[in-house]
C-alpha cells in the first residue's frame, strides 16, 4: 500500500512522516525550497505475524508494508499553476490513497506567515485544490477532444469520451469530487488512466500540539464531516519514534494517554478506512501476510501472490488464524473440521491462511 502525505504548507506533513517512519527528514518553521518528496518504506507490524513465526520458525518473516512519501506542502490556489510538478505529480497520482495532515498547533512563526491554525478551513482548502486541478485535467482533455472532433475524427469512441469527460468537468465545476460521481464500470475503466486526484480515497492526520491533543472535538467533528479522521500529536510522537528504549517510550505515551505507536495507530486506521484486510500463508520456508480489498475472492488474493497463481487456480486450502490458534496446530484444524476446500469465488477474510493449488 502507498500513502501519499499532503497538506498545506507548514501543516507538519514533515514531522508526521518522521513520527511514522522513524525518518529524520528536515522540518523547519519556514517554507522549504526542497521539491523532492521523502519517502519510506515501514513494515505493519502486526502480532499474528509474530505469533505465526513462532509456531513455524520459518527461514523469512515477511510482513505487509507500507510506502509513505511525505509531498512538498500546498499553498491556496496551486491548482491554477499545478499542484504538484512533474515526477512528483506522477507519484501521487499512483498513490494509493491520500493521508491529508491538518495542522492543529499554533507557532509564532508560522502564524505570523500562514495565520492561526483553522483546520476547518484548511481541509475544504486542500478538497478544494484536489477538485480545481482535476477539473483543469478534465477541460484540458475535453479541449483536445474537440479539436479533433472538428478535424472530422468523429469515431464513437471518441464522441462517448466527449460526453464523458464533459459531464465529469460539469461535476467538478460544481466543486464535487471525482470519487461522488455516478460512474459505471465501462465510465470508470475509460477514466482510469487519468488518475484523478479526487477519486482517490482519502483520510485526514489532525496534528495536534500537545496541548490541544486529545481536546480538540470541534476540529476533529469539522473534518469527519469531509473525510475520516485520526489524531496524532505530530512533535511529540516524532521525538518519541526517536527514543531507543522502549521503557522509556512507554513512560511517555503513558503520560499522553496513548497505548500504540503513531505507525501502528495510522496503518490500523488506514487499513480500516481504505478497506483493507491481511491473509496469510505459512511454512518452513516463509511466512508472510498479504494485503487485498475486502471483498475481494481467492483468485484474486492467488494473484497478488503471483500471476501465475492466478492463471492456473484450482483451489485454495484456507483456515483461519483463530483457529490454528485456538486448537494449535493445522492437524488439529483439521481434526475440528475447520480446514476448508474453496473456488475461485471464495470471499477471503481477514486472517485467513491461504495455500493455493495452481497448474499452469
Amino acid at each position: 500500500m502507498n500513502i501519499g502525505l499532503i497538506g498545506l504548507q507548514k501543516s507538519g506533513k514533515t514531522t508526521i512522516f518522521n513520527a511514522l517512519t522513524g525518518q529524520d527528514a528536515e522540518v523547519s518553521d519556514y517554507v522549504s525550497q526542497k521539491v523532492e518528496p521523502n519517502m519510506a518504506v515501514v513494515d505493519v507490524r502486526d502480532t499474528r505475524i509474530d505469533r505465526l513465526s513462532a509456531m513455524y520458525e520459518p527461514k523469512r518473516t515477511i510482513y505487509a508494508t507500507v510506502e509513505f512519501v511525505d509531498f512538498a506542502g500546498l499553498s491556496a490556489g496551486a491548482a491554477e499553476h499545478g499542484v504538484f510538478s512533474g515526477e512528483a505529480m506522477q507519484m501521487v497520482k499512483n498513490a494509493d490513497a491520500l493521508c491529508v495532515v491538518i495542522r492543529n498547533f499554533s507557532d509564532e512563526v508560522i502564524d505570523e506567515t500562514h495565520g492561526a491554525p483553522n483546520p476547518a478551513s484548511e481541509i475544504e482548502t486542500i478538497a478544494t485544490e484536489l477538485v480545481l486541478a482535476d477539473l483543469i485535467v478534465a477541460e484540458r482533455r475535453l479541449e483536445r477532444i474537440r479539436h479533433d472532433l472538428q478535424r472530422g475524427k468523429k469515431t464513437p469512441q471518441l464522441q462517448a469520451e466527449e460526453k464523458l469527460i464533459d459531464r465529469l468537468a460539469t461535476h467538478l465545476g460544481d466543486g464535487a469530487p471525482v470519487s461522488t460521481l455516478e460512474l459505471t464500470p465501462d465510465d470508470r475503466k475509460a477514466l482510469s488512466g487519468f488518475q484523478f486526484l479526487s477519486a482517490k480515497p482519502f483520510f485526514a492526520v489532525l496534528n495536534s500540539s500537545e496541548e490541544r491533543y486529545s481536546k480538540s472535538g470541534d476540529a476533529i467533528a469539522a473534518i469527519d464531516a469531509r473525510c475520516p479522521v485520526v489524531e496524532f500529536a505530530g512533535n511529540f510522537e516524532m521525538e518519541l519514534s526517536r527514543l531507543e528504549s522502549d521503557e522509556e517510550r512507554e513512560i511517555f505515551m503513558a503520560d499522553m494517554n496513548i497505548t500504540e505507536s503513531a505507525q501502528t495507530r495510522l496503518t490500523t486506521f488506514a487499513y480500516r478506512t481504505l478497506g483493507y484486510i491481511s491473509f496469510f500463508t505459512v511454512g518452513k520456508d516463509e511466512v508472510r501476510a498479504w494485503t487485498i480489498h475486502s471483498g475481494e475472492s481467492a483468485v484474486d488474493a492467488a494473484g497478488t501472490i503471483h500471476s501465475d497463481l492466478a492463471r492456473g487456480f484450482i483451489r485454495a486450502e484456507v483456515f483461519s488464524y483463530d483457529d490454528l490458534m485456538e486448537r494449535g496446530s493445522e492437524k488439529g484444524v483439521r481434526d475440528a473440521g475447520r480446514f476448508r476446500l474453496e473456488g475461485k469465488t471464495y470471499v477471503v477474510a481477514d486472517g485467513d491462511i491461504i495455500n493455493v493449488r495452481f497448474s499452469v
